[in-house]
């Protein structure tokens, strides 16, 4: 019983976190109490904070995919001149892979990034979900050129006319002028965020790999008190002053940057190089397919399902059916908080998924239910019932849901065979059923077994 009662507390303390993580991001609260208004507002929790110099800062919310929120559509095209006929499909694969990665950095949920070859044309089609500024989606995937390191130097030369000197003793121009140094982002290993154990401030730690460890402590040593530009396409992100000569191959970026700075200097430095270059041909603004009201009216949809299937259960199995119920109402939550932590996307797919989902958390139940009612029938003690019921129901379960999970790998397609579909929407039906039939077992079968060992001793139904 200690065992049970145990479990049990474990499962109310992961619903309660859950259900925090699940509440929406802004969700008022307005009543009387006594004759006092009672007005609050309740929010989901944000994670920040700092840890051995590293931040950390997570908002819990559900993203929306393109197809829900609208967002941006970009067609680009690479220069594939300087490249051989049989590596253009692979430069083409690889500049879709870096592109793709931009994006994940950016934390931009389900984007889809696909390439299109007819003929001598090359292209990759980005669709980014939550973009409606034109400017942002092109500075997300439009850096075409490489990372490079270069000093920054100034170049005196006297007032000439036409290119005629006029006078040798007026006082020389100076002009800024960038030096390469043969340090790119070929060679840069890592860029993260972490604080200023001093200040508490935001900067950016860089590490380079051997080659360009070597190449960074000859630029460092020889040229300290000087700036080194960052540039990206061939323009200047920003031009650090160095303090020190520095051999480890690891360097920090302080500026006074915001959290927000920090974060898009690191993803900028990550970002890569494409192989090949890029040009935007369009350019255009996708609306959402179905808008707020039909998203609406989908989520009703699904609680009016989800209630359906409870009021079937209650008056079919009664006080099993009720806890059956408490166990998918914790599943409805987990689901949430669970798309919530991982960043899963809602999409229609998704959202069909989900639906599709919510039946076969109840699945389980059922067959349990009706091998227990086998048992009873038998004359078994209600435990005994309880047992068999869970034990030799299992197997079916089992198998049904294990079909079920390999249906959604293949549509996730985690190995990216390409005979295999690798559409963002697709991808994210599969997750999403995914995700419920793992969660349709742990609320199904654990806790609606531990309710039951716990509050039912003998339901004869």
């Amino acid at each position: 019983m200690r065992k049970h009662v145990n479990r049990f507390l474990l499962i109310v303390a992961i619903v309660a976190v859950a259900g925090i993580i699940a509440l929406p991001k802004e969700l008022p609260i307005n009543f009387k109490l006594f004759n006092r208004e009672i007005s609050y507002t309740l929010t989901s929790p944000v994670i920040d904070f700092n840890l051995f110099g590293k931040q950390y800062y997570k908002e819990f919310e559900l993203k929306r995919g393109l197809d829900i929120q609208g967002g941006i559509q970009i067609v680009l095209e690479a220069d594939m001149s300087a490249i051989g006929i049989d590596d253009r499909q692979e430069a083409l694969s690889a500049a879709r892979e870096i592109i793709l990665r931009r994006v994940d950095m950016y934390g931009l949920a389900e984007p889809t990034v696909k390439t299109v070859v007819k003929d001598e044309s090359y292209r990759i089609i980005v669709e980014l979900p939550g973009i409606d500024n034109p400017e942002d989606a092109l500075l997300l995937v439009g850096q075409t050129a490489q990372l490079e390191f270069q000093l920054l130097g100034v170049e005196t030369f006297p007032i000439a006319e036409d290119g005629v000197l006029v006078d040798q003793e007026a006082t020389p121009t100076a002009q800024a002028v960038l030096i390469p140094t043969g340090l790119t982002g070929a060679q840069l290993k890592r860029a993260i965020v972490q604080s200023d154990p001093q200040t508490g401030e935001p900067l950016v730690a860089i590490e380079f790999n051997d080659e360009g460890r070597e190449l960074f402590a000859d630029i460092t040593s020889n040229h300290v008190g000087e700036q080194l530009a960052i540039l990206i396409d061939g323009y200047p992100i920003m031009a650090p002053t160095i303090q020190d000569a520095i051999v480890t191959g690891q360097a920090t970026i302080t500026g006074s940057f915001s959290f927000e700075e920090a974060q898009n200097l690191k993803i900028q430095l990550n970002a890569g190089a494409l192989p090949v270059p890029i040009k935007v041909l369009e350019q255009r603004n996708v609306n959402a397919t179905l808008g707020q009201e039909s998203v609406q009216k989908s989520m009703f949809a699904g609680i009016v399902g989800i209630g359906l299937v409870m009021l079937f259960m209650i008056l079919y199995y009664g006080a099993k059916g009720v806890i059956a119920s408490i166990a998918l109402t914790i599943y409805a939550i987990l689901t949430v908080a669970l798309y919530k932590i991982i960043g899963v996307t809602l999409t229609l797919p998704g959202i069909a998924g989900l639906l599709l989902s919510v039946g076969m958390a109840v699945d389980s139940n059922i067959l349990i239910f009706e091998r227990m009612k086998e048992e009873l029938r038998l004359n078994k003690p209600f435990n005994v019932a309880l047992e068999l019921g869970f034990g030799r129901a299992w197997d079916s379960i089992k198998d049904a849901n294990l079909a079920t999970i390999i249906t959604a790998l293949i549509l996730i397609n985690p190995m990216e065979f390409s005979f295999l579909s690798s559409g963002g929407l697709v991808r994210g039906f599969g997750i999403t059923l995914l995700l419920g039939v793992l969660l349709s077992l742990f609320t199904g079968v654990l806790v609606t077994r531990t309710l039951m060992r716990l509050f039912l001793k003998g339901d004869k139904s």
